[in-house]
Parts: structure tokens; C-alpha cells; sequence
């Protein structure tokens, strides 16, 4: 049995993860949970806080092989993980990757591996640290979960109607799945629009793109990649390499980049966030592990939404602005960069 244990990025991934465990983010086509899954060709359990374990069917057990997630899989990290013997650790610069076998919850984790047998990893790893890394990866991983899906080449593009213009070998409509009149451009990255997605007519999308099962891009919308809808999102306007986790709205005109955006969110019509500061100077921004301003090394980065925060019409959000989970906001001026969780106007 193999575990996804949050470790610290339950608190520097949040806002997000005040309300899902770390191995439930969406990055690419899959949450990390699914990518370790297709790799492993095996169920993960997941460790988490104790308020999200009963919902998410979290394992507290000691005896299961347990991976960091954090880390993204690949190949080569995964070959490495299942030859892990027992009491044998694998660790990169330090921060622990995968460790065979994983103790109860409850445990002193620093004093369980006094003994264990620490192997260092080194080839590349891709980590989810803070919630900017999601976007900033989700190019990569857009590329990677593309190849994990169980596409044939005779059956590529046969569901994309002959009104549309389509630019590239890579793109993948599902049969269920309605896209009429638009411009899906591949050249840039894959395109992949699941069952049950509909992309209105005039929508103009570079990839690399997923659309998830039940997601709209409405009449017009201007898509640059990479860019991820997760199921039942809908978005209208000017969106750049933006990860909406699932279930929320930005219906209508306005900008959004550089972003993720929670669960259960909505964003007026108008809504627009900037990702550029006018000195193009690298943007801090809010950290809840360093419960202070951090230097992102950036110089695009947007709006970071928790689950089930809206904002009303006309809303201005600065460069780099954090928003946590409930919050309600509206008004005529930019918002702060921070908004704490259940804020009000």
C-alpha cells in the first residue's frame, strides 16, 4: 500500500489545503493523488490533518510506503521508490521524498528514522512548495499527463467538427465533448478536452490546455496556455496560465493570469487580477509557513483563491494577492494583497 503524506506543504500550500490534503491539488490533467496512481498502477491512501481525514479516507496506519506529496512523479523517481526496502529512506537535498514503511500519525517522526538507511536521489524532481508552483509547473505537467492518457492515434481528433481551426497534431477532443467553430492551436502544447466540456464558438486556445468533464469556456474566451479547467469550471474573458481547481466560475470579460483559483469560487463579471508589477521588479507575496511576505522569485504572478471565496463585479486585485477560504469581497478600489479567510467586503 502506498500513502501521499502532506508533510509541511499542508501549510505552505495553503490556502489551499485548508480545506483538501496535498495530494488532492490539481496541477496538469490530474490531482497529484491520480498522477501517483497511474504511475504506481496501485491505490494511494492519503495522511493528512485529522479535521480533512474522515472526508478524504485518510490511512493514520503504520506499515504502507509512504511518498511526500509534494513531489511529482515520474519514471525514474517512481523505479526508485519501489526498490525501497524496508527501513531505507530516500531523500533529496535533505527533504524527505519516500520512506519505507511509514509509522502511525501519531508518531515522533525525527525519532522513528533514527536508524534508518538515508539515499540520496539525484536526478531532477519536481516539488509543489508554495501555491505559485502550481502554475509555474503546470506547463510541464500538462505535457506529462497528456502522455499518461489512453489515447489512440486512430481515434485522434475523429470528435472535433470540421468548423473549426485546428493548428498542430495535439489536440484531443473526446467523444461527448462539444467544440464548434474555434481555434485550438497545439503548436504551443497539447490540448485535451474531456466528455462532457463544451467550448463555444470564437474561443481561441493556444495549449497547452485541459478542459475536465462539465467545464465551458463561453463565447469568445481568449485562452492562453498552460491553462487547466477542472470539472464543471467556466470561464469567459482573457485567461493565461491559470489552474482552476474545479467548480468555479469566471464567467465573464476581464483578466485573469498567473493564478489558481479553489473550489466553489466565483469572480464578478469584470473581474480582473493583475500578474505584472509596473517596475517589473520580482513580487512578494503572502506566505502562511512564513506568516509573512516571501520574495517568489517571479515576475508574473496573479491571484491565489482559496475554496468558496467570490468577489463581486468591477473587483481589482493587485499583483500577487493571496485570498483564503470564504471570503466575500467587493468594493471600488484594489483589494489588499492578503485577505484572510471569511473576510467581508
Amino acid at each position: 500500500m502506498y500513502t501521499l503524506f502532506d508533510g509541511t506543504g499542508h501549510v505552505s500550500l495553503k490556502p489551499l489545503t485548508y480545506t483538501r490534503p496535498v495530494a488532492e491539488i490539481r496541477v496538469g490533467i490530474f490531482s497529484v493523488r491520480e498522477k501517483w496512481e497511474k504511475y504506481l498502477g496501485d491505490e494511494c491512501k492519503v495522511r493528512t490533518k485529522d479535521y480533512l481525514t474522515e472526508k478524504y479516507n485518510g490511512n493514520d496506519m503504520a506499515g504502507s510506503l509512504g511518498i511526500a506529496a509534494t513531489v511529482l512523479p515520474n519514471s525514474k523517481l517512481v523505479h526508485a521508490i519501489k526498490k525501497l526496502e524496508i527501513n531505507q529512506l530516500l531523500i533529496k537535498d535533505g527533504t524527505v521524498i519516500a520512506i519505507n514503511e511509514l509509522p502511525e500519525a501519531n508518531a515522533d517522526f525525527d525519532s522513528y528514522l533514527d536508524g534508518f538507511e538515508m539515499l540520496e536521489y539525484d536526478d531532477d524532481i519536481s516539488f509543489l512548495i508554495n501555491p505559485c508552483d502550481i502554475f509555474s509547473l503546470n506547463g510541464k505537467e500538462l505535457e506529462a499527463d497528456f502522455n499518461l492518457l489512453d489515447i489512440h492515434d486512430s481515434k485522434k481528433n475523429l470528435a472535433i467538427g470540421q468548423n473549426n481551426q485546428v493548428i498542430g497534431d495535439d489536440v484531443f477532443v473526446e467523444e461527448g465533448a462539444i467544440v464548434n467553430a474555434c481555434i485550438l492551436n497545439s503548436s504551443t502544447g497539447p490540448i485535451y478536452i474531456e466528455s462532457g466540456a463544451e467550448i463555444m464558438e470564437g474561443t481561441i486556445i493556444r495549449g497547452p490546455f485541459a478542459a475536465l468533464k462539465g467545464s465551458v469556456c463561453k463565447v469568445g474566451t481568449k485562452v492562453y496556455g498552460p491553462t487547466t479547467l477542472g470539472p464543471c469550471s467556466k470561464i469567459g474573458g482573457e485567461v493565461n496560465n491559470c489552474v482552476f481547481q474545479g467548480y468555479s466560475n469566471k464567467g465573464h470579460d476581464g483578466f485573469l493570469g498567473n493564478s489558481v483559483i479553489g473550489e466553489w469560487c466565483n469572480l464578478g463579471a469584470d473581474t480582473n487580477s493583475s500578474n505584472l508589477k509596473n517596475n517589473y521588479s520580482n513580487i512578494r507575496v503572502w506566505s502562511y509557513s512564513a506568516e509573512g511576505t516571501i520574495d517568489t522569485n517571479l515576475q508574473f504572478h496573479g491571484l491565489i483563491m482559496g475554496d468558496h471565496s467570490k468577489c463581486g463585479i468591477n473587483t481589482m486585485f493587485n499583483t500577487g494577492t493571496i485570498v483564503g477560504v470564504g471570503a466575500n469581497l467587493f468594493g471600488g478600489n484594489f483589494l489588499p494583497k492578503f485577505i484572510p479567510s471569511f473576510s467581508w467586503g
